[in-house]
């Protein structure tokens, strides 16, 4: 647990039978629960997850391959079912670094933000990142903050924590299932003022394979601009400031504290 709240992290894998091991070694001892989402892999991903000893963890099996969108919110739809409050994600590729969990988790715990993400850009190793993906980082970024209006740097980082209360509040069954669900999720959440936050992560790159493609930016644009487009016809983007406090007044006491201002802020870079 984290600040009494009961912290669950998601891990979806494909074909991650060779770090699958090495990511779950690295779960910090707070985490409440481990819940692994094989997404139809071919290489016994999802038996080498079962082997594991840690008695946190419970596999999940996709029947077909879906996307890492769609078994990220499998995860979360256990989780919630199970009573956690904090939702993280950890691919199962190892490229995450469990030292960094707690600051992304601490304030989703905390009740100062709806939902943290992984900034590489931030961090003092950020010049590991191979240029290419910083180009294509920053560029989708700024399509992302166009749509969304979010103040947000690194929109493809996929460490993430979400708070439970924020989850129940979004369609996440229509979760965009595959590259560029962050883009779509960080529609969402826009799109019902949530309280959106970066904390500096540390890029890891080491003997893992990327599945990212260059034709996977046009996607991601496609699906930046496909939110906007969802969401453009109702209500949850005209919201005037006096109808976001009401709709906040109406949630339940405890989370609606700290509600009284609805812009999007950024916690300090850790020094």
């Amino acid at each position: 647990m984290l600040n009494a709240r009961r912290v669950f992290v998601i891990v979806p894998a494909l074909d991650e039978a060779r770090l699958i091991e090495r990511t779950l070694n690295g779960v910090p001892a707070f985490v409440d629960a481990v819940i692994v989402v094989d997404d139809a892999s071919t290489d016994g991903t999802a038996e080498r997850a079962r082997l594991h000893s840690d008695p946190r963890v419970t596999v999940l099996e996709q029947a077909k391959n879906r996307g890492v969108g769609a078994a990220i919110a499998r995860g979360y739809a256990r989780a919630l079912e199970r009573g956690a409050d904090v939702l993280c994600v950890m691919a199962g590729d190892n490229q995450m670094h469990p030292d960094d969990l707690g600051a992304l988790a601490e304030p989703v715990a905390t009740g100062r933000f709806d939902y943290v993400k992984g900034n590489r850009f931030l961090h003092r190793e950020a010049h590991r990142m191979p240029w290419p993906r910083r180009a294509a980082g920053r560029m989708l970024a700024a399509a992302t903050r166009v749509a969304t209006g979010l103040a947000v740097d690194d929109t493809q980082c996929g460490y993430t924590a979400l708070a439970a209360e924020a989850a129940q509040e979004l369609p996440l069954a229509e979760l965009w299932p595959r590259f560029g669900y962050p883009n779509d999720l960080l529609g969402m959440l826009a799109a019902r003022g949530l309280r959106v936050g970066e904390v500096p992560v540390r890029p890891v790159y080491a003997d893992e394979r990327s599945g990212v493609r260059p034709w996977h930016a046009l996607v991601v644009l496609g699906v930046v601009f496909r939110r906007f487009w969802l969401e453009r016809g109702s209500d949850v983007l005209t919201f005037t400031r006096a109808e976001r406090g009401r709709r906040s007044r109406r949630r339940t006491a405890a989370h609606a504290r700290d509600r009284s201002t609805r812009r999007v802020r950024k916690p300090r870079a850790a020094s």
